[in-house]
This record gives structure tokens, sequence and C-alpha cells, in this order.
């Protein structure tokens, strides 16, 4: 048999974690070309395709899905091997990837009681974008809002809490508004949107309103700029009460309906497996201790 294709085994575990050509090429920093070449001399090696190719993004074949899994590990494998060789303290470190929400509102806030009990361990966060993957070869656990459970290949998921949200406003705003005539007080207080006018158009929807022909208000680029505006006085906003349970038990908002959206849709917290057992000891220690602080909040005082 020929030696191992090792250059194009690499390439093909690029694109298996990042679901398509393009991405694995940026990843890679090489060409979407060079990247297609590499993986049809792969197809030519195992003398069979990996992908099928019918539809928009390249999808693995089964037999594919399995290679890129052991792939995964292998590869994990051999950093390890390498991060010991060079004395490397990432076994004691954790990168962690947080939605803005989470890592504003939830884990920020906390995040010194974990460092003060495992004060030889490296925290580093960094922001995980809704909607794009996460490379879990550079991150050991990742905090991710979807409708359904990650199924990540070499990855472990928990669900953490719900995305349901709710319009909640400033207490002040709370109290005067017209408890007759709800949806249309809220109109009238003024809409907050984040990212678009989607979550307000839904809610009301819901609430069998007829709509305006289109809705005003600011739209926020992201949840921390909607929360911050509402925190101010600024108007209402649709947020999820498990992520801003703080700012309602410290009287700085309050729900102003029931009626939510999002019932659907879940935050999670998504760890890497890895078979350095010391590593490993420090993302169970983080799991562990999220869900403790979690399991407290929700225990009624």
């Amino acid at each position: 048999m020929t030696p191992l294709p090792l250059n194009a085994l690499r390439v093909f575990d690029a694109v298996a974690r990042c679901g398509s050509f393009r991405l694995a090429a940026e990843e890679l920093c090489v060409s979407q070309s060079a990247v297609s070449h590499q993986i049809k001399h792969l197809e030519g090696w195992f003398g069979r395709p990996l992908f099928d190719r019918s539809g928009n993004r390249p999808k693995l074949l089964p037999t594919a899905v399995t290679l890129a899994t052991e792939l995964n590990a292998a590869f994990n494998d051999i950093a390890t091997a390498c991060q010991r060789v060079r004395g490397d303290a990432a076994a004691l470190s954790l990168v962690i990837a947080a939605i803005p929400s989470v890592a504003v509102c939830w884990l920020i806030p906390r995040l010194s009681e974990f460092r003060d009990r495992h004060p030889g361990v490296d925290i580093r966060v960094i922001y995980a974008i809704h909607g794009q993957d996460i490379d879990f070869s550079q991150v050991d656990l990742a905090f991710v809002f979807g409708k359904n459970t990650p199924a990540l290949p070499g990855t472990q998921a928990y669900w953490l809490a719900s995305g349901s949200s709710v319009p909640v406003g400033s207490p002040a705003l709370g109290q005067s508004l017209d408890k007759t005539n709800v949806e249309q007080a809220l109109l009238s207080a003024g809409l907050l949107h984040d990212s678009n006018t989607d979550g307000w158009t839904t809610w009301f929807e819901q609430s069998g309103v007829c709509l305006p022909a289109k809705l005003t208000g600011p739209v926020f680029e992201d949840f921390n700029l909607l929360r911050a505006a509402v925190l101010s006085g600024q108007g209402v906003a649709l947020c999820p009460l498990d992520i801003i349970n703080t700012d309602i038990s410290d009287h700085l908002l309050v729900p102003l309906s029931t009626q939510a959206i999002h019932e659907d849709s879940n935050y999670y917290l998504v760890a890497r497996d890895t078979p350095d057992t010391e590593k490993s000891g420090v993302v169970e220690s983080f799991r562990q201790w999220v869900f403790e602080n979690r399991d407290n909040e929700s225990t009624p005082t």
C-alpha cells in the first residue's frame, strides 16, 4: 500500500469539522481549489467517494462519518502528545466559547468563583457566534443556543437553560403598564429589537394582534446591547428569563407578560472529549461548577 496521505487526511478532517470546502480553506490558509485537490487525491487513495456533492454543501457519506470521527480523535491525541513534549501548560488551561448573552449575563459575573477554586487553571473566554461552527480542536467548552441538542463529533452536550423569552421592562414601566390591554401598552412603551424585528413580530402574531405594516423601534446588533437599552429604561424587550434571572431578582427588570417565544429553543453547554486525563478532569470540574451554580439559582430560598 502507498504511504498514508497525511496532508490530505488533515484537509479532510478540516472539511468534516467546518462543513464546507471554503471554511476549511480559510482555516488552513490555503485556496479552496487546493482543498478540493487534496480531497480528490484522498478519494483516489481510498478508491471511493467520501462526500455526497449533490447539494449546496458537501455531505459526508456514512463511511466518511466514521473516518472523520476517528481522525479527529487521532489528531487530538497527536496534539496532546506534542504539547507534553514541548512542556506546554495547555493541559491546565481552558478555552471557553460563549455566546454574548451567556458570557456577559451569566458566565463572567460568576467566573471568579471557579478561578478561586482552581487557581492553577488558566482561563481564556472567547465569543461564540450564533449560527457559526465552533472549532473544538481549539475550544474545550462552549455555551450555545439552538432548537436541537448539539450533536458534534468528539463532544458531549448538556441542557443548561430554557430559551423561552417574554417581554421585560423597567419596574417603573411595569407599574404604569395598562394591564387591560397589554399588547397595545407594549407597542406604546416602545419596542427594542434584538438583531431584527422578527422576535416581536412572532410575539404579537402569537398574541393574536393585528400589527402595523412596519414595527418601529431601535434594532441592536446583539443581546448585550439590547439588555443595556432595556435596563436604561428605553423601552421593552424580549429576553430569556433564565439568562436575565439576576436582573429580575435584583428588581432591575420585571416581566410584563407570560406570553413567550422561543419556547422550543434552549441553551446548552458543550464539552470536548479528550483522552488527556488531566485536561479531562479540568473540563469536568468546570462542567460540574456550571451546573452547581445553575441548580443553586433555581432552588427557591
